[in-house]
């Protein structure tokens, strides 16, 4: 994809003009507190409130759940044209353990570069980008075809149903055609597909007795112990992806393709001195482009057939999802991050799951992109302060370039 040189300047020009603004906007969002497991979005939702009404904009809440509001804001471009829809999420992982942290938690930090403070990389920050670019696009919807929506939406973190599963729900049109998601992979890449998820729980069990007669295996610890130690090593595996995912074998990183296995929780029954009858764990799967959970769940339960007196069961899952990278909005992201930054970016399998997912799932082309710095955010999250720039611009750029689209219809 051509992108025109004017619109670029015009989005960077933009982009650094509202840098203090952008930044003092992503500060009142780190203050802002909706850490889960509470994931209250009440704060951060009545911030970004009155951020578009300073501009014009009149966002509506949207909430199954009292203390769990969704933000929506839309406005229309010149002519009709395709239905662009920016997508972040309001809530945040919980810090943890404090005393680990060396920044404020609550309080966002800015130096050297960095900005600081929980859930600025997941994603305070992306939100704050793709607000003021909804701003920045409204200022010129006169050149846009279509309408753009604006979702900033609670209960992400934990997969949970009040966020953008209920929003879509209530209201299929907030589905649009494209969607830009903030979420970030890491490193200022494209995230054009992302892995499934496959959690499930796995029961081990044994005749009971005392534990001097025990034998080889013959405990539910002793076999959950050798299911998991056959688990543990699928850690290793790749995968080749799929046709429209061939790019992804330079530019998915080590993890991107791989498969990954983490045993979340481990429990027993019993007493020290008797043989434990009982013994469970869940377990983590996330599965790259190329797999399905389908084929992961077909091996675990050959495993289990293998050991014996081990069963299996789905929590929840859903498959790997992608965009394909020759998609429009694919090409058009690469494009804008190339023209703006001045460099490629890859494209990528963001490896946490997203609210792209969700749309993906509706057959509407989702990409991620954003500010995060690293693969995942934790301990001392962090983002830099001239991405977060970038992504104002970059978000604008893409926008731009596929609001002047005419030839192709969005979903072909």
């Amino acid at each position: 994809m051509i992108l025109a040189g004017g619109d670029i300047e015009a989005a960077r020009h933009f982009a650094q003009a509202g840098r203090e603004r952008l930044v003092d906007l992503c500060a009142r969002l780190v203050a802002a507190r909706s850490p889960q497991p509470v994931g209250d979005t009440t704060a951060p939702a009545g911030v970004l409130s009155a951020f578009l009404r300073e501009t014009g904009l009149q966002a509506r809440i949207v909430a199954a759940t009292p203390g769990k509001p969704n933000l929506v804001c839309s406005f229309e471009g010149a002519e009709p044209g395709p239905h662009l829809v920016l997508n972040g999420h309001l809530d945040t992982l919980n810090p943890g353990d404090a005393s680990a942290w060396s920044v404020p938690i609550f309080e966002m930090g800015r130096r050297d570069g960095r900005l600081t403070g929980l859930g600025i990389g997941n994603m305070k920050a992306g939100v704050a980008a793709l607000a003021m670019a909804f701003t920045g696009l409204h200022g010129l919807r006169s050149r846009l075809r279509g309408r753009v929506t604006l979702t900033l939406v609670a209960d992400e973190v934990v997969f949970g149903p009040d966020g953008a599963a209920y929003l879509l729900d209530r209201e299929p049109d907030l589905a649009g055609d494209l969607l830009i998601n903030a979420e970030g992979p890491g490193h200022m890449n494209v995230a054009v597909a992302e892995k499934g998820l496959l959690w499930v729980e796995v029961e081990a069990s044994a005749p009971g007795g005392q534990g001097m007669l025990t034998g080889a295996g013959t405990s539910a610890t002793a076999r959950l112990a050798k299911f998991i130690g056959a688990i543990d090593a699928w850690n290793e595996e790749q995968v080749a992806p799929p046709a429209a995912m061939a790019r992804l074998a330079q530019g998915a990183g080590e993890h991107g393709l791989r498969l990954s296995a983490n045993v979340g929780t481990l429990r027993a029954d019993g007493f020290v001195s008797q043989v434990a009858t009982r013994a469970g764990a869940e377990i983590d799967f996330r599965v790259p482009p190329g797999l399905t959970i389908e084929a992961v769940e077909a091996r675990l339960t050959a495993e289990a057939a293998r050991i014996g007196g081990i069963a299996v069961r789905r929590i929840k899952g859903w498959n790997p999802n992608w965009t394909a990278i020759d998609h429009p909005l694919s090409q058009a992201m690469l494009a804008a991050s190339e023209g703006v930054r001045g460099r490629p970016a890859l494209p990528v399998v963001r490896l946490p799951a997203s609210d792209a997912a969700r749309w993906r799932a509706r057959g509407i082309p989702a990409i991620c992109y954003g500010p995060q710095a690293e693969l995942a955010s934790g301990i001392d999250d962090h983002v830099f302060e001239d991405d977060v720039v970038d992504c104002v611009a970059v978000y604008m750029t893409a926008a731009l370039g596929l609001c002047a689209l005419s030839s192709h219809h969005p979903k072909e």
